[in-house]
């Protein structure tokens, strides 16, 4: 079958925990920056499924972001909105 349907151009299934960590430098209100990234797709997100590592120097913070999705297009527009935020450098 050469056609299958959109749903089939991921191997996760959905709905679906999914873990999304984002790296910045260190700042006070990284992690609420983020947090209002992530609420704009998913309002009912809780902050405390959020993870918080610092880098050993202490220059850099990252962030584990454990989100709930429903599909492929959710997951990808959060990821949109992590990438071009100007406070973080990599969304993994």
């Amino acid at each position: 079958m050469a056609n299958e349907p959109n749903d089939q151009e991921t191997l996760l299934e959905f709905p679906c925990d999914f873990p999304i960590k984002v790296m910045g430098e260190s700042h006070e209100e990284f992690a609420n920056l983020i947090l209002a990234v992530v609420q704009q797709h998913l309002p009912d997100f809780d902050a405390t499924a959020i993870e918080m590592r610092a880098s050993s120097g202490g220059k850099y913070i990252s962030l584990t972001c454990t989100v709930g999705v429903d599909s492929k297009q959710q997951l990808d527009d959060i990821y949109r909105s992590l990438t071009s935020h100007p406070k973080v450098k990599y969304v993994l």
